[in-house]
C-alpha cells in the first residue's frame, strides 16, 4: 500500500483517449500480463492514479501479478478523503481492507470481491461479481473461470440424501458459511448496507447446472441484514439487438418472457416513496427508460440520509456493473460532487480507464459480437442531462413540502428575496447554501412550510401573470400506485413483450453526432456531460468506429447510416 503522490500526465487530451481506446479493443486487460502492452498499461495506470490524486487522498492494494484478483487494476484504489471542500471521510484502513479482500475473495464469481470505487458523501459505491456457487468454490475443473458443476443447493433437490452425501452436505454449509461469512465482514467493514443486483437470473445455469448464486436466493439468508435489490436489467447479448437497430434504444425492449429470466423487481417500498415511478411497468420499459429509471434510483439510495453503503453487481461484473457505476460517476462529477477538479476529457479518461478497461471489460471479445454495452454506456449521456437525474436537486427535494415544485418555490424566493413579511402568516422560509462545486451554478435550498392548499393556490394564483411565469411550467403527474407492503415486487406479467420496434432514423440523430454548441443557455450539469459524450464520440469514431448494418429492404436504415457517418468524415481508421 502506498499513499498518492502526483504523477506526471501520461499523456492528455484527445490522444491520450485514443490510445486508451486502441489498448482497450485489442485484448481484455489481465493484471498478470505483461509483455509488450506492459508499457502502455502502466502509462494508463499511472495516468488514474494522477487523476485521482487531484481530489483524493488515497491508498493503493498492490495486485501487481494479479494475485488478489486477475482482472482487477493492478493498483487498486481506496479512496479515503476529499482533498477539497468535502468534511465527509472514509473510516476504512487500508491494511484491514486488504485482510478482508484476501479472506473474502473466493465468495464471488471469479474471485471477484466487493471493492469501493466511488467515495461520495463518505460512503463507498463498491462494485463486484455475484457469489460463487458450489461448484466454482470446489474447483472441480482446472479452469477457475469457467463455469461448472453444481451449486450450492445441489443436495437441497436430492429426495434420499445418504449418509455419505450428507456428511458432504453439512461440509458444504460449514464451507459457506465460512466463505460468505468473510465476504459479509467485508461488506460491513465498507458499511455497505444496500446492494443491487442486475442479474436477470436468481443463478446463473450454464449447461443445465447452476453455476453461480446470489444474495437473494441464499437458502441460508446470511444476507437478510442487508437491504437487497433485485433490478433484473439485460445482460451484454441484448445489446446486440441495440447495434442491429443502428444503435438505437428508443424503443427496445427486452423479452422477459425467456425460459431462463426469473428474477422478479423487488425494491423496497421504502426506497420508492421519493421516485416518481410506477414500478410494476417494468417489463414494458424501452432501454432508454429502464436504464434511467435505476439510475435515479441508485442516486436516491446514495443521497439517503444514512451513512450506509452501495455494492452494484451483475453476474461477472464487467458489463452491466461497469455501465452503471460508470453513468453513476459521471453523474455526481457533472453536478459537482465528485472529481470536483477534472475537466469532461479527464473524467472520460478516467472512467473509461479505470471502470471499463482495467476492471476487466472484455470490450474486444463484446465488439466481435456486435454487443456494444460500452458505446451504448457514453452514448447514453444524452439521456441524463436533465436535473430529474441530479444529486443535488434529489437533496433539496428532501426539504419541499407536498404540493410545491422546486421552480415554484425558486420563483417565491426570487419575489421576496430579503423579506418574509408579506407571507409572515402563511410561509415559514428557511434558506441555505448548497454544496455545489465552485465555478458550476449553485442553488439555495428552501424549506418552505405551507399554512395548508388554500396558501398555495393564492400564491400560484398571484404569480400566474407575473413576467417569471413565463420561465417554467409545470407538468402534471400522476401519484405513484405502489403496494401498500413493505416491497415492490413485481413478477412476470401475462402481457406480451417484445425486443423489437419498427426502426426509425431521425435526421440529426446518427449515434456518432458530436453534439454542436448550444445557441441556447443550458444547464451546467448538461453542458458537462454534453462536452464528455462529444469527447467519446470523436475519438471513438477515430479508433474503433461503428459496425455497419446491413442494408434492410424497408428503408435501408444501416446503408442511411454508414452514408451519414462516411459523409461527416466520422467513419476513421484504426491509425492515431
Amino acid at each position: 500500500m502506498a499513499a498518492a503522490r502526483g504523477c506526471p500526465p501520461a499523456g492528455s487530451g484527445d490522444r491520450a483517449l485514443a490510445e486508451l481506446l486502441l489498448e482497450f479493443s485489442r485484448a481484455q486487460y489481465r493484471a498478470k500480463d505483461g509483455g509488450g502492452a506492459a508499457a502502455k498499461v502502466e502509462r494508463i495506470e499511472r495516468r488514474c492514479l494522477e487523476l485521482f490524486g487531484r481530489d483524493y487522498r488515497y491508498s493503493v492494494i498492490s495486485n501487481a501479478h494479479g494475485e488478489v484478483c486477475a482482472h482487477y487494476p493492478r493498483h487498486i484504489v481506496l479512496l479515503e478523503r476529499d482533498a477539497g471542500r468535502d468534511p465527509f471521510e472514509s473510516t476504512v484502513q487500508v491494511g484491514k481492507l486488504q485482510d478482508l479482500i484476501n479472506r473474502s475473495k473466493m465468495a464471488r464469481c471469479r474471485g471477484r470481491f466487493v471493492c469501493p470505487v466511488i467515495l461520495y458523501k463518505g460512503k463507498h459505491i463498491c462494485r463486484s461479481a455475484t457469489l460463487a456457487g458450489w461448484g466454482e468454490l470446489y474447483g472441480r475443473t482446472g479452469y477457475n473461470y469457467i463455469f461448472s458443476g453444481g451449486s450450492d443447493d445441489a443436495w437441497a433437490d436430492a429426495e434420499d440424501i445418504s449418509e455419505e452425501d450428507s456428511a458432504l452436505r453439512n461440509a458444504d454449509s460449514q464451507l459457506f458459511d465460512k466463505v460468505r461469512g468473510h465476504d459479509i465482514k467485508l461488506l460491513r467493514y465498507l458499511s455497505v448496507r444496500y446492494i443491487c443486483d442486475l442479474m436477470v437470473e436468481n443463478k446463473k445455469v450454464k449447461f443445465g447446472l447452476n453455476v453461480t448464486s446470489s444474495e437473494k436466493v441464499d437458502k441460508a439468508q446470511r444476507y437478510a441484514d442487508f437491504t437487497l435489490l433485485s433490478i433484473p436489467y439485460p445482460g451484454c447479448e441484448f445489446f446486440k439487438e441495440y447495434k442491429d437497430r443502428d444503435y438505437t434504444a428508443e424503443g427496445l425492449v427486452f423479452n422477459w418472457k425467456q425460459d431462463y429470466v426469473d428474477a422478479p423487481l423487488s425494491i423496497p417500498i421504502s426506497l420508492t416513496q421519493s421516485l416518481n415511478i410506477d414500478w410494476s411497468e417494468y417489463q414494458s420499459w424501452d432501454l432508454v427508460q429502464q436504464t434511467q429509471n435505476y439510475l435515479k434510483l441508485l442516486i436516491s439510495i446514495i443521497n439517503s440520509d444514512d451513512d450506509s453503503g452501495l455494492l452494484v453487481h451483475c453476474i461477472s461484473g464487467w458489463d452491466r456493473t461497469p455501465l452503471f457505476i460508470s453513468l453513476l460517476r459521471l453523474s455526481l462529477w457533472a453536478d459537482g460532487l465528485i472529481h470536483t477538479s477534472l475537466e469532461p476529457s479527464e473524467i472520460l479518461y478516467l472512467t473509461v480507464a479505470y471502470d471499463w478497461f482495467l476492471f476487466g471489460h472484455m470490450l474486444a471479445d463484446r465488439l466481435s459480437k456486435g454487443e456494444e454495452i460500452f458505446f451504448f454506456c457514453f452514448n447514453f449521456l444524452k439521456h441524463i442531462t436533465s436535473e430529474e437525474f441530479s444529486a443535488v436537486k434529489s437533496q433539496r427535494r428532501k426539504s419541499l413540502p407536498p404540493g410545491f415544485t422546486l421552480e415554484e418555490i425558486c420563483m417565491l424566493k426570487q419575489r421576496d428575496r430579503g423579506s418574509t413579511t408579506s407571507l409572515s402568516s402563511d410561509f415559514s422560509l428557511g434558506m441555505e447554501s448548497s454544496p455545489g462545486a465552485a465555478g458550476s451554478f449553485t442553488y439555495e435550498a428552501v424549506e418552505l412550510m405551507p399554512a395548508g392548499a388554500q396558501a398555495q393556490a393564492a400564491w400560484r394564483k398571484s404569480c400566474a401573470s407575473s413576467p417569471q411565469a413565463v420561465l417554467w411550467s409545470r407538468a402534471q403527474q400522476s401519484e405513484d400506485r405502489l403496494p401498500s407492503t413493505g416491497m415492490v415486487e413485481v413478477k412476470s406479467s401475462s402481457s406480451s413483450s417484445s425486443t423489437h420496434s419498427d426502426n426509425f432514423l431521425r435526421i440529426g440523430s446518427s449515434p456518432l453526432e458530436v453534439p454542436r454548441s448550444r445557441l441556447v443557455s443550458a444547464s451546467d450539469r448538461e453542458s458537462r456531460l454534453e462536452e464528455v459524450r462529444s469527447a467519446f464520440l470523436a475519438s471513438y469514431s477515430r479508433t474503433i468506429g461503428l459496425k455497419a448494418v446491413p442494408p434492410s429492404p424497408s428503408g435501408a436504415i444501416g446503408g442511411l447510416l454508414e452514408q451519414f457517418v462516411r459523409g461527416v468524415g466520422l467513419r476513421g481508421s484504426s491509425t492515431l
